[in-house]
């Protein structure tokens, strides 16, 4: 019986922590001002407007005709349960709630304090923990976000306002673009909201709007508002927005998208649904300020190497330009040269590049740079594995060269890192499998023979050496 007390007592502390919604209108108190509580309903409230309403309605009714031949065994087939009545309220599901903003006196959010943020060295060495490779794109990034987070905390510095950092991410799939923002907010513990900027669309087409990316950060915060204006907004596949090329049509999925995300970027505040993306949704709307977030674009930007190539090439002297454009063409880099007419011929409004003041280019992953991403983070997936095999008593090794196999796989693919993962549940699907159902299996040892499919793993019983299964196991 205590624990349901206490489950009880729980909810009713997480509900205080959230405004009261009107139940006809969905809007929040801080919008309507003072509810009305309706006793012995689950705390249903109703907002003063629609109360003043339904009085209207109810005075110009004729009660004798909206009664007559109404059964209420129609209405509610089972009968009306006092269970049902006292659930009303909790049709409004939290995630269409406001947290509460904090009073005069009590305590509220913390704010950034200049002291707390990570200096740029630091901020690189935790990143460095966790992403292999991509040194001067972390490095940018950690400057970046110090400068931003440093606005953020101070907001005027000697009358000079500080404009917003925000960031263009260039490199080739799978190199680690939306991994190192996921790890970015989660050192800095602020919200982070992750959109494919495919699905966006102008308002008034199939698709979500522009402001549904503020939506999903503010569901990312928990409905916390001024948490929310402090997170991070992640904008992938931004390069399939350019401009569409030789078409006379409309683009509302290009560059009017472009155009409807310029205001977000440098800073407005704008109306958005809680516990949706869309504002026709029958839910509560709440104004963010987007000055404070950080918006990060990636993309690959395929063709843009040969944009950059043809521009350097263009602009050599005479009678180099066939040495230069194969010097070119052996720089696997070259994309570090991106400039901002560069972007603009690929297909990015003057307007939105001038938005993303700082451009930061990664690069492929290399076969070495592979083989370290499988072993050396502290969430490696080796080691995960190695994890998951422990709770079975069983030890996981992986040789050096089967290492390698699997390396020269994952670029075959032309993935990047996504490649490493799928490779490695593959071949250790039936290793999975197998392992519980024998308890005397000691060790497992991943060879390049097993990943080639010429042989086996080599299992070791517990308390003997290791010895390779049969090949003929495999055939």
């Amino acid at each position: 019986m205590s624990d349901y007390n206490n489950d009880d007592i729980k909810d009713t502390e997480d509900e205080q922590k959230y405004e009261d919604v009107c139940y006809m209108c969905r809007r929040p108190e801080s919008k309507t001002g003072r509810m009305l509580h309706i006793p012995g309903m689950n705390n249903m409230c109703i907002c003063i407007d629609c109360m003043e309403r339904s009085f209207r309605v109810m005075d110009g009714s004729n009660y004798a005709d909206l009664m007559q031949g109404m059964n209420i065994q129609d209405i509610f087939p089972g009968g009306l349960n006092m269970d049902d009545m006292m659930n009303i309220q909790n049709q409004i599901p939290k995630k269409q709630k406001l947290k509460k903003k904090a009073k005069d006196g009590e305590e509220a959010h913390p704010e950034f304090d200049i002291k707390n943020i990570p200096a740029p060295h630091i901020l690189k060495a935790k990143l460095d923990e966790f992403v292999i490779g991509q040194d001067q794109a972390k490095k940018a990034i950690a400057v970046a976000v110090y400068n931003h987070y440093k606005r953020v905390a101070t907001n005027t510095m000697d009358d000079i306002e500080i404009e917003k950092s925000n960031i263009l991410m260039i490199g080739p799939t799978g190199c680690g673009k939306t991994y190192l923002v996921k790890t970015l907010a989660r050192l800095l513990d602020v919200p982070l909201a992750i959109t494919d900027a495919t699905s966006l669309t102008e308002a008034g087409y199939i698709g979500d709007d522009i402001e549904s990316v503020v939506s999903k950060l503010l569901a990312a915060a928990d409905n916390d508002t001024e948490r929310a204006e402090r997170g991070i907004i992640f904008i992938d596949e931004i390069d399939k927005i350019a401009k569409k090329k030789n078409t006379t049509a409309r683009d509302v999925s290009g560059e009017s998208v472009q155009q409807g995300l310029l205001k977000l970027l440098e800073g407005s505040e704008v109306e958005v649904p809680v516990g949706a993306t869309s504002k026709n949704a029958m839910v509560p709307l709440v104004t963010i300020d987007t000055r404070n977030i950080l918006f990060i674009c990636g993309g690959a930007f395929p063709d843009l190497e040969n944009i950059v190539k043809e521009r350097l090439t263009r602009h050599s002297s005479i009678g180099f330009s066939a040495e230069l454009k194969d010097k070119y063409d052996q720089d696997k880099n070259i994309v570090s040269k991106v400039t901002i007419d560069d972007l603009r011929a690929f297909g990015m409004i003057p307007e939105f590049i001038g938005r993303l003041p700082i451009t930061v280019t990664l690069e492929g992953l290399n076969r070495d740079m592979m083989i370290r991403i499988l072993k050396e983070p502290k969430n490696a997936i080796l080691r995960q594995y190695q994890k998951l095999l422990a709770l079975d008593e069983v030890d996981l090794r992986f040789d050096d060269e089967a290492l390698g196999v699997i390396a020269d796989k994952a670029i075959a693919r032309k993935t990047g890192a996504r490649a490493l993962r799928s490779i490695i549940e593959e071949f250790m699907l039936d290793i999975m499998y197998e392992i519980p159902k024998d308890d005397n299996i000691g060790s497992v040892t991943i060879t390049k023979a097993y990943i080639e499919g010429k042989g086996s793993p080599m299992i070791a019983m517990r308390g003997t050496p290791a010895l390779p299964e049969s090949p003929s196991a495999n055939n």
